[in-house]
């Protein structure tokens, strides 16, 4: 087992290992459920196992959960980046995709080739959208990464399941927006996951054209063209179920047509799944305002503004997608150097059974609303509280009589913006905070519509960083230029 070099607590040097490091394959074992529900069916008879993908991630995975602990290890600060170049954990990702699109096909083939009931193909297709699902988590894991091979392959993840443009809402959008009500990726506390459902699929959807549109907007043109990142990544789409289709009625003599309903179907499970994840999330999280009147914008994102949990099971079967606070403080920091941290709120159990309970608002409000109160000390004024149901909530989770005393208690919450800068002269280059992207003057940013030469001061306002999408223009430090303007084009 590979071992990195570090400093014990007498200062001599120890040799530190992650526990986890060959645990993160099992990642693979429900991409590969629908084939050996076929091979199940082929053996017994029976249909049932066609529904073998929902069963083992909804019924045995939260069951393993609750027997297999938790795992709130850190690796020591001086190991991650020893870690985070150690090229092993990303071909576990890079290996989910061949295992989920030789999966996807083999199960379409056989549904179409095959004379199954057609409860036995509904089951067959909701088992490919879950794996589906999951393959958006590990889109999510690539598409955060500054390599444009691991971009590209976020985005092949995404075809199977429609939901392309999450590629860009997510980096965008929902890092720039969460935990604020603006965000459709972010739960309202007392909206059920029925409501969030279409208000987070249609916001997504129209977020991310708008941001492609600014983004050609920038350039001088209309965002029609094949290096919008929405439509590449819906045109894969349309070229794998078209090609999917095409095969199997030239092949087999199959009407294409017969498949869509089942196509559609797993692609309506795969990012339905994802969004009940994102529905848990942040469900009731709120950032507070800062700055001076005039100047306020919402804080940064802290471990406060997220839902974690350790529970290991889930855990490596979704690359440390449950520590999200650390993933939405360092979006571009891969999967196995995510930390926890100890003041963050805490999930029940992990997202698979959390997932189930939210299918039943009831089940899921007593679980989660008193963990919501709690987080903010009793004061829902702080919280992310659906409009509607606003009214009700306060009144059943009345504000303490200590703080109702201090009226201006919400106000003396807010605080100044110590993460704005206000540069001043010519800057002639900037750089994230968080992630260290610098935009050089002389060489702009041709794919953020920044020709070569475009001043910092003619960066918009609301720009942010385009490598981690968290730092705003405002957050931006001046920096010494690699380049001078005069060296480009020598």
């Amino acid at each position: 087992m590979a071992t990195y070099a570090t400093r014990g607590a007498d200062g001599t040097t120890v040799r530190w290992r992650d526990t986890k490091r060959y645990l993160w394959v099992l990642g693979l074992v429900v991409p590969l459920t629908p084939i050996v529900g076929i091979a199940l069916f082929e053996a017994t008879g029976s249909a049932l196992f066609f529904w073998l993908t929902p069963v083992v991630f909804f019924g045995l995975i939260p069951l393993i959960d609750l027997v297999a602990g938790y795992d709130d290890t850190n690796p020591p600060d001086d190991v991650i980046d020893a870690l985070e170049n150690d090229r092993y954990y990303r071909w576990v990702t890079y290996l989910y995709l061949p295992v989920q699109y030789g999966g996807f096909v083999a199960a379409i083939w056989y549904l179409a080739t095959t004379d199954m009931a057609v409860l036995a193909k509904v089951g067959l297709a909701v088992s490919v959208g879950v794996v589906g699902g999951v393959a958006i988590n590990t889109a999510h894991e690539l598409g955060h990464k500054r390599e444009s091979v691991e971009r590209w392959a976020s985005k092949i993840a995404l075809a199977q399941t429609f939901y392309g443009h999450f590629y860009i809402e997510h980096n965008r959008g929902h890092h720039v927006r969460v935990a604020t009500p603006e965000d459709p990726a972010s739960a309202r506390m007392g909206e059920s996951v029925y409501r969030f459902w279409p208000r987070t699929v249609a916001g997504s959807l129209k977020s991310s054209w708008e941001l492609e549109a600014k983004r050609y907007q920038r350039k001088g043109t209309h965002p029609f063209h094949l290096g919008n990142d929405v439509l590449n990544a819906w045109l894969m789409t349309v070229a794998l179920w078209g090609g999917l289709m095409l095969w199997l009625g030239l092949a087999y003599d199959v009407n294409p047509l017969s498949l869509l309903p089942y196509l559609l179907l797993q692609a309506v499970v795969g990012f339905s799944l994802l969004e009940v994840v994102n529905y848990m999330e942040h469900y009731g999280m709120v950032r507070q305002k800062v700055g001076t009147p005039g100047k306020m914008r919402y804080e940064r994102v802290t471990p406060a503004h997220s839902w974690n949990s350790n529970n290991i099971a889930t855990n490596v079967l979704l690359y440390h997608l449950q520590r999200h606070s650390d993933h939405h403080a360092n979006p571009t920091r891969r999967y196995q150097t995510l930390r926890d941290f100890e003041d963050a709120p805490v999930l029940p159990t992990g997202y698979t059974g959390m997932i189930v309970v939210a299918m039943f608002p009831p089940a899921f409000r007593a679980v989660m609303d008193k963990r919501v109160v709690a987080h903010y000390d009793g004061d829902l004024r702080l919280a992310n509280l659906h409009p509607a149901k606003r009214e009700k909530l306060l009144r059943r989770y009345p504000v303490p009589a200590e703080l109702l005393a201090a009226e201006a208690a919400v106000e003396a919450a807010v605080e100044a913006d110590t993460s704005a800068h206000e540069l001043t002269g010519e800057v002639l280059a900037a750089q994230c905070p968080g992630c260290q992207y610098t935009y050089e003057v002389a060489e702009g940013n041709e794919l953020e519509g920044f020709a070569a030469g475009t001043a910092w001061q003619d960066i918009p306002d609301d720009w942010c960083c385009p490598d981690c999408g968290v730092r705003e223009k405002v957050d931006f430090k001046a920096v010494e230029p690699r380049r001078h303007i005069s060296q480009v084009g020598a």
